[in-house]
Order: C-alpha cells, then sequence, then structure tokens
C-alpha cells in the first residue's frame, strides 16, 4: 500500500478543522437565530404583538428623499435621528384633537417605560407649514419637532389601507428602520405592552443614549 501524500493529509486536517469549526458556529448561534425565528417568524399564539410588524422593516430615507428642518427652519439630516427608539406622529402644525392625544400618548408611554425612557425618542413630522400652536411648545420641549414634506413621509411610513399617515403612532428601531405600527384609535395600555416587549428582549445590546 502507498503511504498518503503529505498534501493530502494537508487538505483532510484544513477540511476537518472547518467542519468542526462550522459546528461550533452552529452551537453558539442556534439560540440567537432560534429567538429570532421565534420572535419574528414563528410568532407563537400565545404570544400577539398589538402593533403590526412591519416585514421586512423599512429604511429610513436618506437626506434627499426625506427633507427635514427644525422649528427655526435649520435643515435636520434623518442619520440625526438614529441611535434611540423613535416613537413618531405626523400631522399638521394647527394640530387637531386626534394630533394633540397622538402627542401625549407619546409623552406618556415614554414616561411609563421608567427607567427605559431614555432609549426611546418622541418625534412629531409636521407635514405642513402652518405654525405649530404655542400652547404645544412646553409639551414638546424634549421631543423632535420636524418638518417634513407629507409625500416624502408617506414614502417610508405607510398607513392601513383607507386611513391617512396622521391616524397611526409608529414605532421606529435605533437603526432607523420603520418596524411596527399602531393601530388607528390605539389603546395606549396595549402599546406599553409592545414596548416593554421590545425594550426587554433589546435592553442587551441597545443602550440609553446616542
Amino acid at each position: 500500500h502507498s503511504m498518503p501524500k503529505p498534501v493530502e493529509l494537508q487538505g483532510a486536517r484544513t477540511r476537518n478543522g472547518r467542519l468542526k469549526m462550522l459546528a461550533v458556529w452552529a452551537v453558539c448561534a442556534a439560540p440567537v437565530i432560534a429567538s429570532y425565528l421565534t420572535y419574528y417568524v414563528i410568532r407563537p399564539q400565545g404570544r400577539v404583538n398589538y402593533g403590526e410588524l412591519i416585514q421586512p422593516p423599512v429604511a429610513m430615507p436618506v437626506d434627499s428623499q426625506l427633507p427635514l428642518q427644525d422649528m427655526q427652519g435649520q435643515m435636520v439630516l434623518p442619520a440625526a435621528l438614529k441611535g434611540q427608539w423613535l416613537l413618531v406622529s405626523v400631522g399638521g402644525g394647527a394640530c387637531d384633537k386626534a394630533c394633540e392625544d397622538h402627542l401625549y400618548q407619546q409623552r406618556q408611554l415614554r414616561e411609563i417605560l421608567g427607567k427605559d425612557k431614555d432609549r426611546v425618542d418622541r418625534v412629531w413630522l409636521v407635514t405642513d407649514e402652518a405654525p405649530v400652536r404655542e400652547s404645544l411648545t412646553p409639551a414638546m420641549s424634549q421631543a423632535w419637532v420636524l418638518r417634513a414634506p407629507e409625500a416624502a413621509v408617506r414614502r417610508w411610513l405607510q398607513p392601513e389601507p383607507g386611513h391617512a399617515v396622521s391616524e397611526h403612532l409608529y414605532l421606529v428601531d435605533p437603526r432607523g428602520d420603520w418596524m411596527m405600527r399602531f393601530p388607528v384609535h390605539a389603546d395606549p395600555s396595549k402599546i406599553k405592552k409592545d414596548l416593554t416587549r421590545l425594550m426587554k428582549a433589546n435592553e442587551s445590546w441597545d443602550e440609553a443614549g446616542r
């Protein structure tokens, strides 16, 4: 019998080494993959989201596709919003009763998150040139109040069929991806449960602050 050639031995060792590395990686990654599939794909009957998961999530548009201005008329880059969870409402500057309710809910939902509230920012996208009522200014002092063309907003955030973009609250993850839409006339207590669940699920990698 002939002896195996050195090249053949080296090739066999390399293949075996790669197979062992893949096996170790699979064992380590399995829990992460399983939790991801359970949360986003399988969605067992015992756990039902109140908000509608957007699949796949929709990335925040780049600068030219989502022109933003603060209330002083200064340009704000969309990327400046990244790094925090965003609870977003949309409406005109005059802000009718439904708009006021959304702004109030945003503030209350953030506060009741307790220690996790610093991981969430409130955003109000004002989709017209109407001046924002002065009575709203104190409540929005710690929120992003930004003007954006409604057409540009609708290319990113989509309402349910038959509804206006202003009728929902939207949730955007720290990467800038729109990933959840809450129902029209949503129940704040049920929104809180979704937010609490998400904060807990991501506390290992998502820290407060930008």
